[in-house]
């Protein structure tokens, strides 16, 4: 995977939210679409809880594999797509509802045994899958250092020793890390391990999650105004270059970039989100970073997000944002 890769995540596989969810089979229209539109880049985040029962790591119901995520990978290949295989939920961590967890990964033995297991697992189950086809995320989101036991030193041990353990199997393999903070914060003690680093476009938050109701406090949330002042400062295009910064001294050290997600929720006024995502990708273009929006349909995407005012163009059977798509598309390099 090399960092010029656009696209979108693809929520399949995404949240066992209960014992009666299972995964989704691979939405061969929706792949089509991004295909023939020129997007090269899918993201698929998913929870370990589909092939693990009771937490028991290291036997997972190898059918999930086999009936899903190998289809995934099918689909993505047979279009031309590069798939990003991420875990949003590990064993002992998720950015949503961490309490659900019964260990922890930054403490405790058995979820970081878990975690490197299961990514062990899928270098063997993948190996000779060229890096054009695939790539392996780690793990969505990483907190902020002090959160959960997380520290910046035994979130970097983590992660090393899990890099260590897919090369051990498949040397080549490309990987991704995405940043601290839930995603946001650079993470330059890791520049050296030959990743590309994988940020997050939902600056500023109130923003892109505009009375979004998982939120803390969305009834209070005040209509935002951009370019304009929140919270006392100045959000504008510089601004949001100058939010990157760190992310751009990494890259100096010769790590490859990505923005693996960005959206904004459909309770931003239309033309609010349009002047933020405009200015958002503008610079991403600039600085020569791809992306991946979450998601593709529904509040975040580019179809049936349902926003008031946005112009609506019928492509392929979707109800779809016809001015967002053009800025999309637009901001490619």
């Amino acid at each position: 995977m090399d960092k010029n890769k656009y696209g979108f995540n693809f929520l399949w596989m995404f949240s066992k939210w209960d014992a009666n969810v299972a995964p989704a089979a691979p939405a061969l229209d929706e792949l089509d679409f991004i295909a023939e539109y020129g997007f090269n880049f899918v993201r698929i985040p998913t929870d370990y809880r589909f092939w693990t029962k009771n937490f028991d790591y290291k036997n997972p119901d190898e059918s999930i594999f086999e009936n899903y995520i190998d289809k995934y990978l099918e689909e993505c290949t047979k279009r031309g797509l590069h798939m990003s295989l991420n875990i949003h939920r590990a064993p002992g961590y998720c950015i949503n509802r961490n309490d659900l967890e019964k260990h922890n990964l930054w403490t405790d033995k058995e979820a970081q045994d878990g975690f490197a297991f299961l990514w062990e697992y899928f270098a063997k189950r993948y190996k000779g899958i060229c890096n054009a086809h695939l790539s392996f995320d780690l793990l969505n989101e990483p907190p902020s250092e002090g959160e959960y036991g997380c520290t910046r030193a035994n979130h970097a041990e983590v992660m090393r020793n899990t890099i260590a353990a897919i090369r051990a199997i498949d040397p080549g393999r490309e990987i991704v890390l995405d940043g601290m903070g839930g995603g946001h914060l650079a993470i330059p003690e890791l520049a050296d391990t030959g990743t590309i680093h994988s940020g997050r476009g939902y600056t500023p938050f109130e923003v892109s999650h505009h009375k979004a109701e998982w939120v803390d406090g969305w009834e209070k949330m005040s209509l935002p105004e951009y370019p304009g002042e929140i919270y006392g400062k100045m959000w504008d295009c510089k601004a949001l270059a100058e939010a990157y910064e760190e992310w751009r001294i990494v890259e100096a050290m010769g790590v490859k970039i990505h923005m693996g997600e960005f959206g904004c929720y459909n309770k931003t006024p239309n033309d609010i989100a349009v002047r933020w995502l405009t200015d958002l990708m503008s610079v991403w273009k600039e600085f020569g970073w791809g992306y991946a929006m979450w998601n593709l349909k529904g509040p975040f995407g580019i179809i049936d997000h349902g926003r008031k005012g946005a112009r609506y163009e019928k492509i392929k059977g979707f109800n779809v944002d016809r001015d967002l798509l053009d800025l999309m598309l637009n901001c490619r390099v």
